[in-house]
């Protein structure tokens, strides 16, 4: 294995607001605390330490206590929550929606660089220990984003008439969606996918999920968190009232919309005027303003004692959406750092203000490593064409031309040709004006016809030859559906099963977790043997 790096700004795969977050986040400073360096989390850690209160601490390692009290192969997790009640321990965080079967390739990528980043953090820092934990988005409730996955270009769904929070999604159907999984195995009975999928269980999606994941992680000493709890949602009851009757988020995010436009930002969310959801089994509503207080659709209406009053007895019921989760997230975590891909910590530029009001401390965010993945059988193809790995971030149609234009130099030198119908062309023209100079229009006319019938000869040669060059053509194609599927970026759509042929799906993590590291700001080639 071989792992190459590329500058993102030299791709034209990224926006500038992506390669500024990434290189150059001093463009940005108005919108976030400190730069995300290795430097700088000392400080964070000093800042946390004074603002986040030790009854959170013993709130969040009661609720991880409860959640890994029966998880099999849980030693480094549970030696990672003894850590969590000591005042000098201190999380980085990721987080993503319950995708199925963890998801496009990125959903491991995040979860391995915070494991790498938490890794490298220890590694330097005495006094201070520091646990990678993802965020599992379990409140989510757009079931048709991830009810599907790519495997082996065969599109796998699970169909499932459930509303509401896709964690609360009991899971009938679900074995048969494994089972179909499994099918490509049939050839390798005693691979790891077996296992998995027997691990991949639970009273409902959320816990499937936390199995699976604590499965893949188990020897990360990572630790899992789902946001829907309602001990956890205590700890943010103040946040949410302050929300109900303010409305603060939306007034804070719309002022700094209106300055991140004006640097030139992008603006990744909309922030609602009331940033909140209710959710109940098989409902999650927006709580909308009304004159009498509050309107949810599906549950009813309210006034403003009577939510409050809900609030209090029932916090497990409010679900922050996009603009809100991050500071719930923070406000329960002692955490340093989100790591994030481009579009989420696009949104976390415009949600300071949000932190600064609840006085919670603003983390450090930090961009996860984009990669690609070349297989064995994909970089056999590469060598056997003669393509260097700077090619395959070109068009298709571009790489088949330059590719054209290389092996077929000799066949295809059309300098004669072109020398040859300017020089024609010139004096055709230069014979209509001479008998009549004011014949320009019919003599440039004249030369647009040459000129179209020479690039026509020239288009036809092209197509002749990569006839003859058809072979290496499919290979192109190949390649190129391989690497950029569909037309996108491979870790947004290729699922990490894809790449274990042999189904032994944590060999293939190791793969990435040596290729990963957090410090790396440039984009990765894998590249196999």
């Amino acid at each position: 294995m071989q792992v190459f790096n590329f500058n993102r700004g030299d791709l034209n795969l990224f926006n500038a607001q992506h390669i500024n977050l990434v290189y150059n986040q001093a463009f940005y400073k108005p919108y976030i605390h400190r730069e995300f360096t290795i430097q700088n989390f000392v400080s964070q850690c000093i800042e946390k330490e004074s603002s986040y209160l030790n009854t959170k601490r013993e709130a969040l390692v009661s609720t991880l206590e409860k959640e890994y009290l029966n998880v099999d192969n849980n030693t480094k997790s549970v030696a990672n929550i003894e850590l969590l009640k000591l005042k000098n321990t201190f999380t980085v965080t990721t987080g993503h929606q319950l995708s199925l079967f963890a998801g496009p390739l990125y959903f491991i990528i995040k979860i391995i660089n915070v494991i790498k980043l938490a890794e490298r953090l220890n590694s330097e820092n005495d006094g201070i220990q520091i646990v990678p934990v993802f965020w599992m988005a379990t409140e989510d409730h757009d079931f048709e984003e991830i009810q599907s996955f790519n495997l082996y270009g065969k599109k796998v769904t699970w169909n499932s008439s459930q509303k509401g929070p896709v964690g609360r999604f009991h899971l009938e159907g679900f074995d048969e969606v494994k089972a179909e999984v499994v099918r490509f195995f049939g050839n390798h009975p005693d691979a790891q996918i077996h296992h998995l999928m027997k691990i991949y269980d639970g009273k409902n999606l959320a816990e499937a999920t936390f199995n699976l994941v604590h499965e893949l992680f188990k020897d990360y000493g990572l630790l899992i968190i789902d946001g829907d709890n309602a001990d956890l949602k205590r700890l943010f009851i103040p946040t949410i009232e302050k929300e109900l009757k303010e409305q603060f988020s939306y007034k804070a995010v719309l002022e700094t919309n209106k300055e991140l436009e004006r640097d030139g930002g992008k603006i990744q969310v909309l922030a609602r005027e009331i940033n909140l959801f209710y959710i109940e089994k098989g409902i999650r509503q927006r709580i909308e303003k009304s004159e009498s207080g509050f309107t949810i659709k599906e549950v009813g209406n309210y006034s403003e004692s009577e939510l409050l009053e809900k609030v209090q007895s029932n916090p497990e019921c409010f679900s922050p959406n996009v603009i809100l989760r991050p500071l719930y997230q923070e406000t329960i975590l002692p955490n340093l750092a989100y790591i994030g891909g481009a579009g989420e910590i696009s949104y976390w530029l415009q949600l300071k203000r949000v932190f600064d009001i609840m006085r919670v401390s603003y983390p450090m965010i930090g961009i996860r490593n984009s990669m690609m993945w070349i297989e064995k059988a994909v970089s056999k193809k590469i060598t056997k064409i003669d393509l260097v790995l700077e090619d395959l971030f070109k068009h298709t149609d571009v790489i088949k031309r330059e590719f054209i234009e290389v092996h077929s130099s000799e066949e295809l030198n059309f300098e004669e040709i072109e020398a040859a119908a300017v020089e024609l062309g010139n004096k055709i023209e230069d014979s209509i004006l001479l008998i009549e100079p004011n014949m320009q229009t019919y003599a440039a006319a004249e030369k647009a016809k040459l000129n179209k019938q020479i690039d026509g000869v020239k288009s036809k040669l092209i197509k002749l030859s990569k006839t003859n060059h058809e072979q290496s053509m499919k290979f192109i194609e190949q390649i190129r559906e391989k690497l950029f599927p569909e037309g996108e970026l491979q870790e947004r759509s290729s699922n990490i099963i894809s790449f274990s042929p042999d189904g032994n799906v944590s060999e293939r993590i190791e793969i990435l977790y040596k290729a990963i590291d957090p410090e790396q700001k440039d984009f990765l080639v894998i590249r196999e043997n």
